[in-house]
Protein backbone atom coordinates (compact mmCIF):
# COMPACT_ATOMS: atom_id res chain seq x y z
CA UNK A 1 0.00 0.00 0.00
CA UNK A 2 1.04 3.35 -1.18
CA UNK A 3 1.39 5.73 1.87
CA UNK A 4 -0.07 9.14 1.36
CA UNK A 5 2.21 12.36 1.76
CA UNK A 6 1.58 14.33 5.32
CA UNK A 7 3.05 16.13 7.27
CA UNK A 8 3.98 16.68 11.17
CA UNK A 9 2.92 18.64 13.27
CA UNK A 10 4.27 18.48 16.89
CA UNK A 11 2.75 20.92 19.71
CA UNK A 12 5.17 21.60 22.40
CA UNK A 13 4.58 24.93 23.66
CA UNK A 14 3.61 24.15 26.82
CA UNK A 15 5.32 24.90 30.31
CA UNK A 16 4.31 21.28 31.77
CA UNK A 17 3.67 22.46 35.05
CA UNK A 18 2.50 19.03 36.35
CA UNK A 19 5.52 17.58 35.56
CA UNK A 20 7.48 19.27 38.61
CA UNK A 21 10.79 20.46 37.53
CA UNK A 22 12.01 23.59 36.17
CA UNK A 23 12.69 22.21 32.46
CA UNK A 24 9.83 21.86 30.31
CA UNK A 25 9.05 17.87 29.76
CA UNK A 26 9.50 18.12 26.45
CA UNK A 27 13.53 19.49 26.95
CA UNK A 28 14.46 16.91 29.31
CA UNK A 29 17.01 14.42 28.52
CA UNK A 30 16.48 10.57 28.29
CA UNK A 31 19.56 8.63 27.20
CA UNK A 32 21.52 12.11 26.44
CA UNK A 33 18.59 13.29 23.99
CA UNK A 34 15.80 15.49 25.04
CA UNK A 35 12.06 14.22 25.02
CA UNK A 36 11.55 16.15 21.92
CA UNK A 37 14.60 14.50 19.85
CA UNK A 38 13.47 11.42 20.48
CA UNK A 39 9.74 11.65 19.54
CA UNK A 40 10.89 13.97 16.12
CA UNK A 41 13.25 10.92 15.44
CA UNK A 42 10.58 8.07 14.98
CA UNK A 43 9.09 9.80 12.20
CA UNK A 44 12.54 10.60 10.15
CA UNK A 45 12.91 8.81 6.99
CA UNK A 46 9.15 7.43 6.74
CA UNK A 47 7.64 7.03 3.41
CA UNK A 48 5.71 10.06 2.52
CA UNK A 49 6.86 12.17 5.22
CA UNK A 50 7.04 15.92 3.75
CA UNK A 51 8.14 18.04 6.81
CA UNK A 52 8.38 18.34 10.54
CA UNK A 53 6.80 21.58 11.76
CA UNK A 54 7.19 22.14 16.20
CA UNK A 55 5.37 24.53 18.26
CA UNK A 56 7.07 26.01 20.88
CA UNK A 57 6.78 28.79 23.76
CA UNK A 58 9.37 31.48 22.29
CA UNK A 59 10.60 31.66 26.10
CA UNK A 60 12.12 27.92 25.06
CA UNK A 61 13.81 29.30 22.37
CA UNK A 62 16.81 28.62 23.38
CA UNK A 63 16.23 24.70 24.56
CA UNK A 64 14.28 24.33 21.45
CA UNK A 65 17.60 25.21 19.27
CA UNK A 66 19.90 23.00 21.24
CA UNK A 67 16.86 20.15 21.10
CA UNK A 68 16.76 20.43 17.36
CA UNK A 69 20.56 20.92 16.77
CA UNK A 70 21.25 19.27 13.21
CA UNK A 71 17.66 17.92 12.37
CA UNK A 72 16.58 18.67 8.95
CA UNK A 73 12.95 20.14 9.89
CA UNK A 74 10.72 23.25 9.26
CA UNK A 75 11.25 26.93 11.23
CA UNK A 76 9.61 26.27 14.40
CA UNK A 77 6.01 28.28 15.09
CA UNK A 78 5.18 30.22 18.34
CA UNK A 79 2.17 28.64 19.66
CA UNK A 80 -0.55 30.08 21.59
CA UNK A 81 -2.13 29.76 25.24
CA UNK A 82 -3.97 26.79 24.38
CA UNK A 83 -2.95 23.45 22.87
CA UNK A 84 -5.82 24.36 20.27
CA UNK A 85 -4.82 27.59 19.52
CA UNK A 86 -1.41 26.59 19.21
CA UNK A 87 -2.32 24.19 16.51
CA UNK A 88 -4.32 26.95 14.58
CA UNK A 89 -1.52 28.93 14.52
CA UNK A 90 0.65 25.85 13.42
CA UNK A 91 -2.13 25.05 10.66
CA UNK A 92 -2.35 28.65 8.83
CA UNK A 93 1.64 27.62 7.88
CA UNK A 94 -0.06 24.90 5.57
CA UNK A 95 -3.07 27.11 4.01
CA UNK A 96 -1.23 26.79 0.58
CA UNK A 97 -0.59 22.62 1.18
CA UNK A 98 -2.36 20.74 -1.62
CA UNK A 99 -5.76 18.89 -1.40
CA UNK A 100 -5.88 15.41 -0.36
CA UNK A 101 -2.67 16.05 2.19
CA UNK A 102 -2.37 14.42 5.26
CA UNK A 103 -1.86 16.43 8.67
CA UNK A 104 -0.34 14.34 11.77
CA UNK A 105 -0.57 16.15 14.82
CA UNK A 106 1.47 14.27 17.95
CA UNK A 107 2.66 15.38 21.23
CA UNK A 108 5.81 16.15 22.14
CA UNK A 109 5.70 13.94 25.06
CA UNK A 110 4.74 10.74 23.43
CA UNK A 111 8.54 9.86 22.78
CA UNK A 112 7.31 5.64 23.06
CA UNK A 113 5.48 5.51 19.71
CA UNK A 114 6.03 2.73 17.42
CA UNK A 115 6.68 3.53 13.47
CA UNK A 116 4.45 0.27 13.32
CA UNK A 117 1.54 2.32 14.66
CA UNK A 118 2.20 5.42 12.76
CA UNK A 119 2.19 3.27 9.83
CA UNK A 120 -1.27 1.22 10.55
CA UNK A 121 -2.57 5.25 11.28
CA UNK A 122 -1.34 6.58 7.64
CA UNK A 123 -2.73 3.16 5.85
CA UNK A 124 -6.19 3.64 7.44
CA UNK A 125 -6.47 7.26 5.69
CA UNK A 126 -6.98 5.78 2.89
CA UNK A 127 -10.13 5.18 3.68
CA UNK A 128 -10.78 8.13 6.52
CA UNK A 129 -10.47 11.62 6.73
CA UNK A 130 -9.60 11.77 10.11
CA UNK A 131 -8.26 8.96 12.58
CA UNK A 132 -6.91 8.42 15.62
CA UNK A 133 -4.37 5.69 17.86
CA UNK A 134 -6.13 4.72 20.83
CA UNK A 135 -6.55 2.52 23.35
CA UNK A 136 -9.43 0.48 25.03
CA UNK A 137 -9.80 1.12 28.71
CA UNK A 138 -8.81 -1.90 30.85
CA UNK A 139 -9.28 -0.45 33.97
CA UNK A 140 -12.07 -0.42 36.44
CA UNK A 141 -13.43 2.49 36.80
CA UNK A 142 -15.57 4.51 39.75
CA UNK A 143 -17.18 7.80 39.24
CA UNK A 144 -18.53 8.68 42.98
CA UNK A 145 -19.72 5.02 44.69
CA UNK A 146 -20.64 3.72 40.63
CA UNK A 147 -18.25 1.35 38.43
CA UNK A 148 -18.58 3.02 35.03
CA UNK A 149 -18.81 0.59 32.07
CA UNK A 150 -15.72 0.61 30.03
CA UNK A 151 -16.95 -1.23 27.12
CA UNK A 152 -17.14 1.61 25.18
CA UNK A 153 -14.39 3.09 26.50
CA UNK A 154 -11.23 4.36 25.05
CA UNK A 155 -8.35 6.43 25.80
CA UNK A 156 -7.26 8.60 22.90
CA UNK A 157 -3.43 9.00 22.21
CA UNK A 158 -1.70 10.30 18.99
CA UNK A 159 -0.49 10.85 16.77
CA UNK A 160 -4.35 11.99 14.96
CA UNK A 161 -4.22 11.99 11.35
CA UNK A 162 -6.32 14.40 9.10
CA UNK A 163 -7.30 15.27 5.61
CA UNK A 164 -5.35 18.57 5.86
CA UNK A 165 -8.28 21.01 4.09
CA UNK A 166 -10.96 19.24 6.62
CA UNK A 167 -8.87 20.11 9.87
CA UNK A 168 -8.05 23.75 8.74
CA UNK A 169 -11.90 24.08 7.97
CA UNK A 170 -12.92 23.06 11.24
CA UNK A 171 -10.22 25.14 13.65
CA UNK A 172 -11.63 28.20 11.34
CA UNK A 173 -15.51 27.06 12.33
CA UNK A 174 -14.79 26.92 15.91
CA UNK A 175 -11.63 29.15 16.89
CA UNK A 176 -13.55 31.25 19.24
CA UNK A 177 -14.77 27.58 20.98
CA UNK A 178 -12.11 26.77 23.78
CA UNK A 179 -14.11 23.66 24.86
CA UNK A 180 -12.44 21.01 22.74
CA UNK A 181 -9.42 18.59 24.07
CA UNK A 182 -8.12 17.29 20.66
CA UNK A 183 -8.91 17.41 17.18
CA UNK A 184 -10.87 14.56 16.80
CA UNK A 185 -13.98 16.58 18.48
CA UNK A 186 -13.62 19.56 15.78
CA UNK A 187 -13.51 16.82 13.29
CA UNK A 188 -16.90 14.86 15.03
CA UNK A 189 -18.36 18.76 15.67
CA UNK A 190 -18.30 19.39 12.04
CA UNK A 191 -19.91 15.59 11.34
CA UNK A 192 -16.69 13.62 10.24
CA UNK A 193 -15.88 10.30 11.43
CA UNK A 194 -12.88 9.62 13.32
CA UNK A 195 -11.30 6.33 12.83
CA UNK A 196 -10.22 4.48 16.55
CA UNK A 197 -7.00 2.59 14.96
CA UNK A 198 -5.86 0.58 18.02
CA UNK A 199 -2.24 1.42 19.57
CA UNK A 200 0.16 0.62 22.13
CA UNK A 201 -0.48 1.10 25.77
CA UNK A 202 3.75 2.12 25.73
CA UNK A 203 2.37 5.02 24.00
CA UNK A 204 2.57 7.05 27.38
CA UNK A 205 2.08 10.72 26.95
CA UNK A 206 5.06 12.33 29.90
CA UNK A 207 2.83 14.11 32.16
CA UNK A 208 4.46 13.55 35.61
CA UNK A 209 8.15 12.27 36.91
CA UNK A 210 6.49 8.64 37.67
CA UNK A 211 5.90 8.85 33.52
CA UNK A 212 9.43 10.10 33.12
CA UNK A 213 11.08 7.11 35.18
CA UNK A 214 8.74 4.65 32.72
CA UNK A 215 9.85 5.89 29.62
CA UNK A 216 13.67 6.26 30.80
CA UNK A 217 12.88 2.48 31.91
CA UNK A 218 11.43 1.81 28.52
CA UNK A 219 14.01 3.39 25.82
CA UNK A 220 17.35 1.97 27.60
CA UNK A 221 15.74 -1.40 27.84
CA UNK A 222 14.40 -1.18 23.70
CA UNK A 223 17.40 0.10 22.49
CA UNK A 224 21.25 -1.48 21.94
CA UNK A 225 24.31 0.22 21.03
CA UNK A 226 26.69 -1.11 17.72
CA UNK A 227 29.75 -0.15 16.73
CA UNK A 228 30.57 -1.23 13.18
CA UNK A 229 33.10 -0.10 11.28
CA UNK A 230 33.64 0.37 7.05
CA UNK A 231 36.66 0.32 5.12
CA UNK A 232 37.36 1.78 1.62
CA UNK A 233 39.83 2.26 -0.44
CA UNK A 234 40.69 4.12 -4.02
CA UNK A 235 43.50 4.47 -6.53
CA UNK A 236 44.40 8.14 -7.82
CA UNK A 237 44.13 8.35 -11.71
CA UNK A 238 47.34 7.55 -13.88
CA UNK A 239 46.87 11.41 -15.61
CA UNK A 240 44.92 13.88 -14.50
CA UNK A 241 41.21 14.35 -15.89
CA UNK A 242 37.73 16.81 -15.32
CA UNK A 243 37.37 14.96 -12.12
CA UNK A 244 37.55 16.46 -8.74
CA UNK A 245 39.12 15.12 -5.77
CA UNK A 246 36.31 14.11 -3.21
CA UNK A 247 37.04 13.54 0.48
CA UNK A 248 33.83 13.34 3.29
CA UNK A 249 31.61 15.49 0.88
CA UNK A 250 34.16 18.36 -0.21
CA UNK A 251 36.03 19.18 -2.90
CA UNK A 252 39.64 18.98 -2.34
CA UNK A 253 42.18 20.54 -4.71
CA UNK A 254 44.47 18.19 -6.06
CA UNK A 255 46.61 17.32 -9.30
CA UNK A 256 44.65 14.17 -9.94
CA UNK A 257 41.10 12.57 -8.32
CA UNK A 258 40.50 9.28 -7.17
CA UNK A 259 39.25 6.59 -9.75
CA UNK A 260 35.63 4.77 -9.79
CA UNK A 261 32.53 4.37 -10.85
CA UNK A 262 30.68 7.15 -8.53
CA UNK A 263 32.78 9.93 -7.73
CA UNK A 264 34.84 7.68 -5.56
CA UNK A 265 34.69 9.66 -2.06
CA UNK A 266 36.42 7.14 0.30
CA UNK A 267 35.38 8.77 2.99
CA UNK A 268 31.43 8.79 2.64
CA UNK A 269 31.72 5.23 1.23
CA UNK A 270 33.53 3.82 4.18
CA UNK A 271 30.43 5.72 6.93
CA UNK A 272 27.85 4.36 4.16
CA UNK A 273 29.56 1.11 4.91
CA UNK A 274 29.53 1.36 8.63
CA UNK A 275 26.13 1.90 8.72
CA UNK A 276 24.62 -0.44 6.63
CA UNK A 277 26.75 -2.83 8.91
CA UNK A 278 25.32 -1.94 11.95
CA UNK A 279 21.77 -2.78 10.14
CA UNK A 280 22.92 -5.42 8.67
CA UNK A 281 22.23 -4.99 5.43
CA UNK A 282 25.17 -5.78 3.13
CA UNK A 283 27.30 -3.30 2.21
CA UNK A 284 27.44 -0.35 -0.53
CA UNK A 285 28.19 -2.28 -3.64
CA UNK A 286 24.65 -4.33 -2.45
CA UNK A 287 22.42 -1.27 -2.62
CA UNK A 288 24.79 0.45 -5.34
CA UNK A 289 26.40 -1.86 -7.68
CA UNK A 290 29.38 -0.02 -10.02
CA UNK A 291 28.07 -2.27 -12.64
CA UNK A 292 25.11 -0.21 -12.46
CA UNK A 293 25.21 2.96 -15.25
CA UNK A 294 22.99 5.25 -12.83
CA UNK A 295 25.47 5.53 -10.39
CA UNK A 296 28.17 6.55 -12.63
CA UNK A 297 29.97 9.97 -11.21
CA UNK A 298 27.13 9.28 -8.58
CA UNK A 299 27.57 11.93 -5.45
CA UNK A 300 28.46 9.68 -2.84
CA UNK A 301 26.40 12.00 -0.18
CA UNK A 302 23.76 10.62 -2.28
CA UNK A 303 24.66 6.24 -0.83
CA UNK A 304 25.27 7.84 2.56
CA UNK A 305 21.84 9.39 3.06
CA UNK A 306 20.14 6.38 1.66
CA UNK A 307 21.77 4.18 4.46
CA UNK A 308 20.95 6.64 6.81
CA UNK A 309 17.50 6.35 6.08
CA UNK A 310 17.85 2.56 6.10
CA UNK A 311 18.69 3.24 9.51
CA UNK A 312 16.07 5.35 10.65
CA UNK A 313 13.62 3.21 9.09
CA UNK A 314 15.20 0.25 11.12
CA UNK A 315 14.22 2.56 14.34
CA UNK A 316 18.02 3.55 14.84
CA UNK A 317 19.95 6.41 15.15
CA UNK A 318 23.45 8.04 14.87
CA UNK A 319 25.08 8.20 17.94
CA UNK A 320 29.24 8.94 16.70
CA UNK A 321 31.49 8.66 13.89
CA UNK A 322 35.17 8.75 13.89
CA UNK A 323 36.87 8.66 10.56
CA UNK A 324 40.72 8.01 9.88
CA UNK A 325 41.89 9.04 6.65
CA UNK A 326 45.22 7.34 5.47
CA UNK A 327 47.09 9.58 2.54
CA UNK A 328 50.40 10.87 1.84
CA UNK A 329 49.03 13.67 -0.04
CA UNK A 330 47.05 15.77 -0.11
CA UNK A 331 47.62 17.13 3.22
CA UNK A 332 43.91 16.48 5.02
CA UNK A 333 44.47 19.23 7.92
CA UNK A 334 44.02 21.95 6.49
CA UNK A 335 40.88 20.89 5.48
CA UNK A 336 39.43 18.77 8.18
CA UNK A 337 37.03 21.40 9.84
CA UNK A 338 35.25 22.00 6.09
CA UNK A 339 34.87 17.85 5.76
CA UNK A 340 33.57 17.74 9.29
CA UNK A 341 31.27 20.32 8.48
CA UNK A 342 30.41 18.65 5.08
CA UNK A 343 29.47 15.48 6.54
CA UNK A 344 27.34 17.01 9.18
CA UNK A 345 25.23 18.63 6.88
CA UNK A 346 24.63 15.39 4.75
CA UNK A 347 23.54 13.82 7.86
CA UNK A 348 22.27 16.80 9.58
CA UNK A 349 24.04 15.64 12.81
CA UNK A 350 26.25 17.95 15.09
CA UNK A 351 29.60 18.19 14.25
CA UNK A 352 30.58 17.60 18.16
CA UNK A 353 29.58 13.57 16.89
CA UNK A 354 32.08 13.27 13.88
CA UNK A 355 35.67 13.11 14.79
CA UNK A 356 37.72 13.90 11.52
CA UNK A 357 41.27 12.23 11.64
CA UNK A 358 44.29 11.77 9.11
CA UNK A 359 47.76 9.47 9.38
CA UNK A 360 50.19 9.14 6.87
CA UNK A 361 51.49 5.34 6.29
CA UNK A 362 55.13 6.36 6.58
CA UNK A 363 56.34 5.93 3.25
CA UNK A 364 54.92 2.01 3.62
CA UNK A 365 52.36 0.54 1.11
CA UNK A 366 50.45 2.04 -1.94
CA UNK A 367 49.23 5.34 0.47
CA UNK A 368 52.71 5.61 1.20
CA UNK A 369 53.63 5.75 -2.65
CA UNK A 370 51.03 8.17 -3.21
CA UNK A 371 48.94 5.46 -5.00
CA UNK A 372 45.96 6.20 -3.59
CA UNK A 373 43.58 7.08 -0.43
CA UNK A 374 42.31 4.70 1.71
CA UNK A 375 39.87 5.52 4.69
CA UNK A 376 38.70 3.84 7.70
CA UNK A 377 35.16 4.69 9.57
CA UNK A 378 33.59 3.38 13.11
CA UNK A 379 30.47 4.22 13.94
CA UNK A 380 28.49 3.97 17.00
CA UNK A 381 24.41 3.42 16.72
CA UNK A 382 21.68 2.90 18.52
CA UNK A 383 19.04 0.08 17.45
CA UNK A 384 15.89 -1.07 18.86
CA UNK A 385 16.12 -4.82 19.82
CA UNK A 386 14.19 -7.51 17.89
Amino acid sequence: MTIKPFHLLIPAAGSGTRFGDNTPKQYYKIQGKTVLRHTIEKFFGMPGLQSITVLINEEHRALYDEAVKGLDINVPITGSKSRKSSIYNGLKFFIKVKNGDIILIHDAARPLISVKDITKLLDSMEENQAATLACPVSDTLLRGNKTVNREALWSIQTPQAFDLKHLIKAHEKFADDDSFTDDTGLMRAMGHEVALITGSRANIKITTQEDLIMAETFIANTLKTRTTSGFDVHAFEITPSERKLMLGGLEIPHDVALTGHSDADVVLHAITDAILGGINKGDIGTHFPPSDPQWKDADSAFFLQEAHKMLKNAGGALQFIDVTIMAEAPKIGPHRAAIQTCISEILKLPETLISIKATTTEGLGFTGRKEGIACQALVTIEIPQN
